[in-house]
């Protein structure tokens, strides 16, 4: 395993103690390239962890492999106590797994709730041949899944007459919010946000660092994301792993990364350091949520 630099936490366990997804030795290869590189990861159950990293660091790349849209060409993933490794992605969102994308991917001539609808297809029974006799179980499915998706989208914070507006007519601070309400709609374990406040002013990013809490409080949901924002990630992470070129080079607590002199030299830097410390100053004020709780290759 690549050597995680001085000021680090200790290496994880062996995925029997409480870890919800637990990636191992991990590579992926594009032809000659190296994107991600004998990686070892996990994610406690309950918890908010973060990846971060430069751009081409291999972030999105590991997302794409936990997820089911890359196979890794080395290495083994498990979740929910199941090995994932090389499953299809509509049978890894079944198994408990719902992610986010970078680049916000709604249907853009669908209204808000049919997209959040779309979210719940793979908890529903009907079938294609229920769907054409349309008997009375699909008619009440449908309006099951319907209400559900209006009390997902105002849980995500999105107003009640925006719900069967078109998603391409919404905000972009609301499109981001209906992307996490097509999520959520799937019932998940294990929530993906690929830098869920990418565009976003700080008012929104402090708003959905808020809304993290509240859905790992409030639903059990464990949360893993890529982020840029060095004062939400160290807000809101409990644990933070570091990749560059590839290779996992630091992890652990916010303040362990903070300080590590080969995060600082790869990715932070003076402005990045600052940002950290900032998000780490709001992360240590009483009354902060969570408090106690224990583009990309």
């Amino acid at each position: 395993m690549t050597d995680t630099g001085a000021g680090t936490a200790p290496p994880v366990g062996d995925g029997q103690d409480g870890a919800l997804l637990s990636a191992r030795n991990v590579s992926k290869i594009f032809g000659g390239l190296v994107a991600v590189e004998d990686v070892t990861f996990e994610i406690p159950e309950r918890s908010i962890v973060s990846i971060i990293g430069p751009n081409g660091a291999g972030k999105t790349t590991f997302f794409n492999m936990l997820t089911g849209l890359y196979k890794p060409s080395y290495g083994s993933i498990s979740f929910a106590g199941r090995n994932i490794t090389g499953r299809r992605p509509d049978r890894i969102m079944k198994d408990g797994m719902a992610r986010t994308f970078q680049n916000i991917r709604l249907f853009g001539t669908m209204s808000a709730v049919e997209n959040v609808m779309v979210g719940q297809h793979s908890r529903m029974g009907a079938g294609l041949f229920g769907s054409i006799l349309r008997v009375p179980r699909v008619g009440r499915e449908e309006r099951a899944v319907t209400e559900k998706a209006h009390e997902v989208l105002s849980y995500v914070g999105i107003r009640e007459e925006h719900h069967d507006t078109l998603s391409v007519n919404l905000s972009y601070g609301e499109q981001r919010r209906l992307e996490i309400a097509r999520a959520l709609a799937s019932d998940p374990k294990l929530l993906l946000l690929d830098e869920p406040t990418a565009g976003m002013n700080p008012q929104e990013s402090a708003e959905l660092t808020d809304f993290m809490h509240k859905v790992r409080d409030e639903r059990g949901l464990t949360i893993l994301l890529i982020e840029h924002d060095m004062q939400v990630v160290m807000g809101v992470s409990e644990r933070i792993t570091v990749l560059d070129h590839g290779l996992k080079i630091a992890e652990g607590t916010p303040e362990q990364v903070r300080e590590n002199p080969r995060v600082i030299e790869a990715y932070l830097g003076k402005q990045g350091a600052a940002e950290a410390e900032a998000g780490a100053a709001k992360r240590a004020q009483p009354g902060q949520p969570g408090q106690g709780s224990d583009g990309e290759t």
